[in-house]
Order: C-alpha cells, then structure tokens, then sequence
C-alpha cells in the first residue's frame, strides 16, 4: 500500500489528485487529506441547491464538485479526509463497512466508541462524525469519507443552509444528519494534526510505504485541477436542469421572478411583480436567456442598462439580489 504524502489544503488540487491517482496508480493507494473552507457537493447535486450562495459568497467560501455521488459536506481545518483506492473486487464494491472498520478501529484505540451505522456512516453515541462515498474508474474503486475532528458547527450549518423550498430539481438533495466533532469524544486531547499522526498509525498496514509525488506527477495533478475542478462547468454546469422561483419586495415594489436553467445556462426567464416602469421586460429576458446562472455573469450583463426605464425605484443590484438570494 502507498500512503501519497498530500500537505495541500487546497480542495480543487486535492479533489485532482484523487483522480489522478485513481486512474494512474496501480497500487493500492491511501491519502490523507485536508480541505481550507470548502463545500463539496456530490455528482449528482445540484449545487445551487445544496449552498447557501450569500453565506458563500460573503466568507469566500470555496465550492467544488467530486466524482463521487451522495450529498453535499462542509470542511475546514477541522475536518480531516480520507481516500482508500483499491482494486473493484467483489468484497469490496458497495461494502463501506469494509473500508470504515480501519477507521473506526483506529478511533477505538483512541477511545472513541465509534461505530459503522446506516448506508454509509461513521457514528459516535448515535450521531454523524463521518459520511462516505465511492467512485469506480475501470477495474479500480475509490472510496473516500470525512471525519469531523473540530470543525465549526455553526458555520457547517450556515454554509448549506438554503430555502429549498424556492429550487425544484432533479439533483439528489442532502440528507441533513445531527453531527459531533471527534474531539470531544476523545480522552486525551490532541490537535488535529496529532490526531492524523496517530491515524495513519493505527490505519496503515505493516509494508506501507510513504509516497511523494514527482514534479511531473504534481503537473499532470495541477493541470487536471485547472482544466476541471477549478472549472465552473463542472461544479456549477454540470448541476441536474431545475426551475427556481424568487420573490422579494424592495422600494419600487415587488420582484417575482421565474428562472428555467439547463447546464447552467438559462433556458427561460420571466420577470412578474407590481413594479411601475414604461418600458416592457422583454428585453432584460431576452438579453439574460442563455446566459450561465452565475451571479457575477449577470450582473455584468446588466449593468450597464438604463434600469429605471423597466423599474422605476428599483435597481440592477435588486434584480440580481432577487435570483440568487
């Protein structure tokens, strides 16, 4: 077994990495991995629906899509990852209880009464310190999974906090679970990189070997992480086709906005409300239709348009306010 030595903290290169060496390495491979501020969202998600996009937005939170399927999760620097890659054999394929007991085992020798629950889940006295996922490529499995060692709660709460109710898609929606931190479980108090030491410890098997990537390795890793995860097709385009409806009211009456959007783009927009203005609101639908559902993008293309002959006493910022949050 190869243990890849990762330091990055960076979500679109590790996210990379993870497939790079799943389609590159023949060997059984583990990584250990840790992600800055980020929401990974499962493949088949639709991520406008799954973010809080404002909270996003505001706190510079990153936003990236990963291979594998399942809902949307939050990490920070107190959230450690874990990927196993492994040939697709028959005792493995679907068995996440296979590729969790390591882990939970490695926990219990640290005092954490840990235990493998439901599908696809870590447990600690009945509450989520870990979910898990799997992608396979060929003839080779990836599964990885998260583990909340000390993670901000409150922010993990905010961050996939949005109004469901206002998105109809066909993405595959989270499944919130109630959560606990890791630390607070353990009897000797250690900080997370302590904590990932005494991990791939007790995880590795006897013959590991300690693998550092080539420069040319690191390349081919940056190189996929530019022209893919780092790509708004792929995190935002690719989302399942869905239908959002917004209303608001601001000083110059109310805004009730109807949006139609497939592979990111805008298939149809219409623009309702009780706002006065002498000219129709054809044209800010038509200059909008086929356009990415993307708020920067947006704005853009409207900036620069004489808004008040559309809405008086309502302003091009409202309009892109009313879509998105």
């Amino acid at each position: 077994m190869l243990n890849i030595i990762n330091e990055s903290k960076d979500p679109y290169f590790n996210l990379a990495l993870e497939e790079y060496a799943l389609k590159n390495i023949e060997e059984d491979i583990v990584i250990f991995w840790q992600n800055e501020n980020t929401v990974v969202v499962g493949r088949n998600q639709n991520t406008h629906e799954e973010i809080n996009s404002e909270y996003v937005n505001k706190n510079n939170v990153n936003v990236v899509r990963r291979l594998s399927g399942g809902g949307a999760v939050y990490h920070d620097g107190g959230n450690l990852n874990f990927t196993f890659i492994t040939d697709a054999t028959k005792d493995s394929v679907n068995n996440y209880k296979k590729f969790t007991e390591p882990v939970v085992n490695a926990l219990k020798v640290m005092g954490v009464e840990a235990e493998f629950s439901g599908r696809n889940d870590i447990v600690v006295e009945g509450k989520k310190i870990s979910g898990n996922a799997q992608y396979y490529f060929g003839n080779r499995l990836l599964h990885h999974g998260t583990l909340l060692f000390d993670a901000d709660l409150s922010v993990l709460g905010k961050v996939l906090n949005v109004r469901s109710d206002k998105i109809e898609s066909k993405g595959i929606k989270s499944v919130r679970s109630r959560v606990t931190n890791i630390y607070s479980h353990l009897k000797e108090k250690v900080s997370v990189d302590e904590f990932k030491k005494r991990l791939i410890l007790n995880i590795l098997m006897e013959g590991a070997k300690n693998y550092i990537l080539s420069d040319r390795e690191n390349l081919a890793v940056e190189n996929l992480a530019k022209e893919k995860y780092r790509d708004w097709e792929w995190n935002f385009g690719k989302s399942p086709e869905f239908k959002i409806s917004k209303r608001k009211r601001y000083g110059g009456g109310e805004l009730d906005i109807r949006v139609n959007v497939s592979e990111g783009r805008i298939d149809e927009i219409k623009i309702y409300g009780d706002f006065l203005g002498y000219r129709g609101t054809d044209e800010i639908e038509r200059i909008l239709t086929g356009e990415r559902f993307n708020e920067k993008e947006l704005s853009e293309c409207i900036k620069n348009l004489d808004i008040q002959k559309y809405f008086h006493d309502i302003k091009a910022e409202d309009i892109i306010d009313c879509i998105f949050y």
